[in-house]
């Protein structure tokens, strides 16, 4: 009786499973997909029915519908263990239950066993897959060539290390050899995390003569002790946070010598949430007086009417000649009448107003005339930009128009001049050349990350580059003097199937055929991805709903696909070079983001009651004065996991001579993280989604946080073999950057740990120094 009663709770489990699967890929069917589900699904009902009855041939069926689950996950997912295991594990898991002894006792013959033996060979198959050696492409070990050094070897005195912006450091104390030693030196909290942080602590010091600079998500503004981490000042500037979003970020400070200024010759420069710029004694830490007005400039000068929390600068000023260039951050999607993105240069020893470049009013660089403003809704810049002391040129990464996804509105100029790489003439303002890397944008593919400037092999010869990343997944390499291509660059045909805006949208977008992509492959049913079966089931029938053709899918009010999302690709952390190797280091993600254009009564009507800014996915994003609204959610399972299948987050290394990879690794495990977001405490290696870049040194060593598990990680450069971890008090969404204290001549690596709120990583206070133990 006990027997009978276990066989028929577990055939009414079968029952119901099957049921879903069958149901399920029935839809699947419909839709134009894949119709194993129905078949599967119908082969583990009949098998729940004759189990119920008791009869062998449930048992049979079983194991046969394994075998079959077998060949098909292998010819779908080939031997890729993370492609397998939601195909495979739990089918097999139900197969092993077949020879449970009150089960097998209840059925004659070898039939239970065999639905066990079909489960156990699955599961052996994962279990080899998961246990061999992972490989990351060919590698060869290379030799550092000598590299001339610009600064003071010690130091980190630019925010991208140089005004180039190549992350990458001559110091060698901390090499492959002798990684594994590093451990925490110490910890400073910043005490924010507590206040109204909303954003994650995204800084990179600067280390400058003996102390190191920063900023916090509050605009703070502090200064350590580089080989104590102890606090020598801090200032506050009081911004107000009113109408602040998710992102609030201040990604650094810049440091400038003035000599001949009556006060302040060493000094910090810093801009805000509430956009002043603001000039600080590098020593004390208070204002300069012969900085603008008191130390303070505002940026809202000429803005006109700029509602809180829709503008402010998120990047470092950069500092070339002199001149003070920065834009600012223009919140997405809240209307087609935001603030300017104009770019503005100040003298970085009076705080005196130099240029404005302004796409709507070409050729005029003076401040508007009282009453007037600077042109609204153009393209901004909120990333880091980069510099060329000796070409007068600052390299300018521009965003798309406000709002992102529908472009009716749009000037002439700012088509031009949207998404692109901008090179200005720091001294005029007037831009020397443009390189567009989306025409046209409507996906929100806005230019994130610091142009990278380096001396790119062509011919033979060494020819002055820069190095675009972008979200697209698209890595542009162009002559610096000219914008003019050094790999090839290709107009493809893109998608037009679905759009709002037939007649303005770009039939044809560039593509960087010489260089890797790092934009993975487009996304097929067979990409989708779950846990177990049933939530990939669910996936897969998600994806046949969305309209997607590929890369560059319009939006349209049906529900489309974004490949690469909205947040990369590459985003911020940008690319790093180590110019003695010829490496240039590569961090990627991977997942997708579903987009539907709601109409203005339908969008305005769910936001009556609600006021919502930038990064408010619960609702569509108002982009007020267009006809649309703009709902954007993720390509997740029920469960809050992405359906496409790992890894989401890569790391790369590109040989700068023979254009190729020389390897490629998943980074970051799922151990933060899982179902609902719970995390797992399991140290999968999934690769995970990343937030921040790398850095090299000259030690052949590459160091990165930015990824969801709260780990800082030093590879090989020449090969990429993991060869340090440590665990942070919260995610490392920042750059790194290592420096030598003056006072014990040690090499420290450091990290700030700070989290981010919208890859849901706990946010975080964090600065931690990492050093080899002190010689005794």
């Amino acid at each position: 009786m006990r027997q009978a009663l276990g066989r028929r709770i577990f055939a009414m489990i079968l029952l119901l499973i099957g049921a879903i699967v069958a149901l399920g890929g029935a839809q699947l069917v419909l839709l134009g997909g894949s119709g194993y589900y129905l078949i599967g699904g119908i082969a583990v009902l009949a098998a729940a029915v004759l189990t119920w009855r008791g009869d062998a041939k449930g048992a049979w069926i079983y194991a046969a519908f394994m075998m079959v689950t077998l060949g098909w996950a292998l010819w779908e997912a080939g031997i890729d263990g993370w492609a397998l295991a939601p195909r495979l594990i739990a089918p097999a898991v139900i197969g092993l239950l077949f020879a449970v002894p009150w089960f097998r006792r209840g059925i004659a013959g070898k039939a239970p066993l065999a639905a066990a033996g079909a489960g156990a060979l699955s599961l052996l198959l994962i279990l080899g897959v998961a246990l061999t050696p992972a490989r990351y492409g060919e590698s060869i070990p290379r030799a550092a060539s000598p590299v001339a050094l610009k600064g003071e070897a010690g130091e980190w005195p630019v925010w991208g290390r140089s005004l180039a912006g190549d992350r990458f450091s001559p110091l060698a104390e901390i090499t492959p050899a002798n990684v594994s030693e590093l451990k925490p030196a110490w910890t400073y909290h910043a005490g924010t995390a507590l206040k109204w942080q909303k954003s994650s602590f995204q800084a990179t010091p600067l280390m400058v003569g003996d102390t190191l600079y920063f900023c916090a998500p509050t605009n703070l503004v502090i200064a350590l002790d580089p080989e104590t981490g102890k606090e020598r000042w801090r200032f506050d500037p009081q911004v107000d946070k009113t109408g602040a979003s998710q992102v609030t970020a201040c990604r650094g400070v810049a440091f400038y010598r003035a000599p001949g200024a009556a006060d302040c010759q060493e000094r910090i420069i810093t801009a805000t949430f509430n956009a002043k710029l603001i000039a600080l004694d590098a020593r004390t830490g208070k204002l300069c007086a012969s900085f603008g007005t008191n130390g303070i400039v505002d940026l809202n000068t000429g803005m006109g009417r700029v509602d809180p929390g829709l503008y402010y600068i998120s990047s470092a000023p950069t500092i070339v000649r002199g001149r003070i260039v920065l834009g600012g951050w223009v919140a997405d999607n809240v209307s087609a009448d935001e603030p300017s993105g104009v770019i503005r240069g100040y003298d970085a020893v009076t705080g005196k107003f130099a240029w404005a470049w302004d796409v709507g009013r070409p050729g005029i660089t003076a401040e508007p005339n009282a009453g007037e403003a600077y042109t609204r809704s153009t393209p901004n810049s909120w990333a880091p930009m980069s510099g060329d002391e000796q070409l007068g040129l600052v390299y300018v990464p521009t965003g798309n128009p406000t709002p992102d996804h529908w472009g009716g509105l749009r000037s002439p100029e700012s088509e031009k001049y949207g998404t692109s790489l901008v090179a200005l003439d720091v001294t005029t303002g007037q831009p020397r050349w443009s390189f567009q890397t989306v025409h046209h944008d409507l996906w929100d593919y806005d230019v994130p990350a610091q142009p990278t400037l380096l001396d790119f092999p062509v011919g033979g010869q060494m020819v002055p580059a820069v190095a675009q990343a972008t979200k697209r997944g698209e890595l542009f390499i162009l002559d610096r003097r000219t914008g003019a291509p050094l790999t090839p660059v290709e107009e493809r045909a893109v998608p037009q199937r679905g759009t709002v805006e037939p007649g303005r949208l770009a039939k044809t977008q560039p593509y960087s055929v010489g260089m890797p992509s790092f934009a993975g492959s487009p996304l097929t049913e067979r990409d989708m991805w779950g846990i177990t079966p049933l939530d990939q089931l669910w996936c897969r029938i998600r994806f046949r709903e969305l309209r997607y053709d590929g890369p560059m899918t319009p939006p349209g009010i049906d529900e489309s696909l974004i490949y690469p999302s909205v947040g990369g690709g590459m985003n911020w952390g940008g690319v790093s070079i180590d110019p003695s190797r010829g490496i240039m280091i590569v961090n990627a993600m991977y997942y997708g983001s579903v987009i539907q254009l709601v109409p203005r009564a339908e969008t305005d009507r769910i936001l009556a009651n609600r006021k919502a800014y930038a990064h408010d996915f619960a609702v569509p994003q108002p982009q007020a004065g267009t006809p649309f609204g703009a709902l954007l959610t993720g390509l997740v399972s029920p469960l809050e996991v992405p359906c496409n299948k790992p890894p989401y987050g890569t790391l790369h290394a590109v040989d700068l001579t023979t254009r190729k990879l020389l390897w490629s690794r998943p980074f970051g495990m799922a151990r933060d993280t899982g179902p609902w977001n719970i995390p797992t405490g399991l140290p999968l290696p999934m690769g995970m989604p990343n937030f921040g870049g790398s850095m090299t040194t000259a030690s052949g060593l590459t160091f990165i946080g930015a990824t969801q598990d709260a780990t800082f990680r030093a590879f090989d450069t020449n090969t990429g073999k993991l060869l340090w971890q440590s665990r942070l008090p919260a995610g490392g969404q920042a750059n790194p950057m290592t420096y030598i204290s003056p006072k014990s001549g040690r090499q420290f690596v450091l990290i700030a740990a700070g989290g981010h709120a919208l890859s849901r990583s706990p946010l975080g206070d964090s600065v931690v120094a990492y050093a080899l133990p002190a010689k005794q």
